[in-house]
């Protein structure tokens, strides 16, 4: 079937579009946009950036990066659009809810449309600060009868989860879901897992939501002769949060690396004994597959989860690690010193999630599930 794709695309132009995303964003760039253009097609990526490039085989077509929300959600959608219908393509895909009205106008300008939903999205507007508490469930409402009603429009839905996938028409939608990438922790030096430091891993966006509070709280709470660091790679959402942090008294155990791409995530991957992936239980996070997770039992290492039931049957049925109440910092404290006082457990736990993510959690599958959306729109 790959040879049959390859062929038949030479020709065949597709445009991603995001307004919201980086340009090296893991989904979008690294999975979709590149296993598009091993296959065959050529890829176009529009999107907030600070230069035109070509990268891996996907051009890169620059927008204006935004200075605001508002002018993000104004100035840059209609700039996305411009480029679009300059591009020409034959597929549109795009990425964030803010561009439906994009993906409306180029469906009634005779184009294929997909639309990749990634998170649940009337359940993401429940927790967003930058709107007043007393408005979110009637702007999620709203949200969700958008996107239902828009849906009609587009050719084809892409979503990560099944749980989103129940939203939106089942004939037209497909769930590629955002496992990693097994080529990205192949050719790492991994340190053997008992002669590694005792670190301690988060990577992601860093926001309240996402435990880092809780985190570094629980860093306090953890005995001094285990050694222990938290080592976080991202960035912090607002970015004023890291001052806030920086004052708790368990920054003292807490190195701040910023953003890393990934091949650093992958060799800090390579250095750390155990992944943290602790976020709050909101209805958005609850059904989520995080990706993080699976990284982190790519890597090899065994993961402390939030105890979600989705979360806590993956972790258990694998044996790959702890679930704790994300909330609370001593419980969090407690996970980490027992995977720390107990290597051997813990290199098993971190083997048994390493061979999970090999037979299943991987983006292999996931890739003929996109190209297959593609094939579908070709004919």
């Amino acid at each position: 079937m790959a040879d049959y794709i390859c062929q038949m695309t030479n020709r065949i132009k597709v445009a991603h579009l995001s307004s919201a995303h980086p340009p090296a964003d893991t989904r979008i760039f690294y999975k979709e946009c590149r296993t598009l253009a091993q296959a065959g097609y050529e890829v176009v990526l529009i999107i907030p950036h600070d230069r035109d490039e070509i990268v891996n085989g996907v051009r890169i077509r620059a927008v204006s990066k935004p200075t605001s929300r508002f002018d993000r959600m104004m100035s840059t959608v209609r700039e996305v659009y411009r480029a679009a219908l300059e591009e020409d393509a034959i597929i549109y895909h795009f990425h964030d809810p803010e561009l439906i009205p994009v993906g409306i106008l180029l469906k009634n300008k005779g184009k294929k449309v997909i639309y990749d939903v990634h998170e649940d999205l009337p359940r993401q507007v429940l927790t967003k600060p930058w709107i007043k508490p007393f408005l979110r469930r009637v702007v999620g409402a709203g949200a969700q009868a958008v996107e239902k009603f828009c849906a009609h429009y587009f050719d084809r839905i892409i979503t990560v989860t099944s749980t989103i996938a129940e939203r939106f028409p089942e004939n037209k939608t497909t769930i590629v879901h955002n496992y990693p990438i097994l080529e990205e922790f192949a050719g790492t030096d991994f340190i053997p897992y008992q002669k590694r430091n005792p670190l301690v891993v988060y990577v992601g966006g860093i926001t309240v939501i996402r435990g880092i509070k809780e985190m570094v709280n629980a860093m306090n709470l953890i005995p001094e002769t285990l050694g222990a660091r938290l080592v976080l790679a991202g960035k912090f959402s607002p970015p004023a949060l890291e001052n806030d942090v920086s004052s708790m008294a368990g920054w003292s155990n807490v190195e701040y690396l910023g953003w890393q791409s990934r091949d650093e995530v992958a060799d800090l991957l390579s250095k750390a004994r155990i992944g943290l992936v602790l976020l709050h239980p909101t209805l958005n996070y609850m059904d989520a597959f995080p990706i993080k997770m699976f990284e982190y039992m790519a890597a090899g290492i065994p993961v402390v989860a939030s105890n979600f039931p989705l979360w806590r049957k993956i972790v258990s049925e694998i044996g790959c690690g702890l679930v704790v109440d994300p909330l609370n910092p001593q419980a969090i404290a407690d996970a980490v010193q027992w995977l720390l006082a107990h290597p051997v457990e813990a290199e098993l736990m971190g083997k048994r999630g390493q061979d999970a993510v090999i037979k299943k959690y991987n983006w292999h599958t996931e890739a003929q599930n996109l190209l297959d959306v593609y094939q579908s729109l070709v004919k």
